[in-house]
């Protein structure tokens, strides 16, 4: 099971967890003589293939200090309730005790079956987009009967009510940084570019705004249901994975976010045919969402877009392990957002077609 398409080697030792990790294998799951392999690609977890010396595998999530150990059991109770109802999804493994997650000291962590696949990074193919919506169509109904679904998003009003003159000031800052570097790289070239016709695109977006209803549907939802996030094998879509706490949110955001991903938008010339089969197929298992959250679904997503610097404000502020490849994605969603700026009546034709045929 791999949380993103990135992947490195980490012999044994070389990780600051390790010893712990492989003691609480040991002595809460009866994992022995484990041999641990890093996997590179969560955002805040350290995560790991490991195999014991029966050649059991599993995954193994590290969760760093601090970390939210409560939510993180309410997001692997909305795993398996996902599980449950048909979403394909891998199966934690519970400790001897019977914990969902095991801890010592500073160090949490929680074991999961090993399931084979791979993400996808090149845009999916017809028969993908189809499974893709289906299990969001499924997700998305199922957890619109969480208790958490019935209470107002913490977010919403923060999301609409964005103040852009500081996002304009952040581009400016970056663009400083960018100016004053002695010797300037290919990405110092791009990111100019990229950050001056932001700052543009940028005043396109009270209009965009302005043709949304504030009144949006909300409930509990998958919180980051995105390519890394979903594992494919020979058969098809073998596991959704990485669920995040329920905090409710924007329909329309998480619609907009898979079906307009930048991979689809840029890489794949029939982009908007190819949305509108995911569509399709999330409705016909989601039939209870509002006419509304699916017609501004790109609309939203696309001021998400434009208003975030994700990848480029790493770069220069703080870089990350996977820098090279954030900076290949802060261009390809740039790119993406061009084009649904530019094409946006045609998406929202092709999204008023779709919600009529459900």
């Amino acid at each position: 099971m791999k949380s993103s398409g990135f992947q490195e080697s980490m012999p044994m030792g070389q990780g600051p967890h390790h010893p712990t990790v492989s003691a609480l294998l040991r002595s809460r799951y009866a994992l022995a003589d484990v041999r641990l392999e890093r996997i590179s690609g969560g955002h805040s977890t350290q995560n790991y293939h490991a195999v014991d010396s029966s050649g059991s595998e599993v995954f193994v999530k590290v969760y760093p200090e601090g970390w939210d150990v409560r939510a993180e059991q309410h997001a692997i109770a909305l795993t398996r309730w996902a599980g449950a109802h048909g979403v394909p999804t891998a199966r934690l493994r519970e400790s001897m005790d019977g914990e969902l997650l095991a801890c010592s000291g500073a160090v949490a962590l929680s074991v999961w079956e090993w399931v084979p696949g791979d993400t996808v990074s090149s845009g999916f193919t017809p028969a993908e987009q189809a499974m893709v919506g289906q299990a969001l169509g499924r997700i998305h109904a199922v957890f619109a009967h969480h208790r958490r679904s019935r209470t107002l998003s913490p977010w919403l009003e923060e999301w609409f009510s964005a103040d852009l003159r500081e996002t304009e000031a952040r581009i400016d800052s970056l663009l400083g940084v960018v100016a004053g570097r002695d010797c300037r790289d290919e990405f110092d070239v791009i990111a100019r570019s990229t950050l001056t016709d932001r700052r543009i695109m940028l005043a396109q977006v009270p209009a965009l705004l302005a043709g949304l209803p504030r009144d949006l549907g909300t409930q509990v939802l998958h919180g980051d249901f995105t390519p890394p996030n979903l594992l494919f094998d020979e058969e098809g879509l073998a596991a959704v994975i990485d669920f995040r706490p329920p905090v409710p949110y924007m329909l329309a955001f998480e619609l907009g976010r898979i079906a307009f991903d930048p991979r689809t938008v840029v890489l794949d010339e029939g982009w908007i045919d190819s949305a509108a089969r995911l569509l399709t197929a999330y409705l016909r298992e989601n039939t209870e969402i509002a006419r509304r959250d699916v017609l501004v679904c790109g609309r939203v997503i696309l001021v998400q877009m434009l208003r975030s610097l994700y990848g480029v404000e790493q770069h220069y502020l703080n870089p990350d392990p996977r820098q090279a490849a954030l900076d290949e994605f802060w261009q390809l969603r740039h790119r993406a957002a061009g084009r649904l700026l530019e094409n946006l009546e045609e998406v929202e034709a092709m999204l008023r077609d779709v919600s009529r045929r459900r």
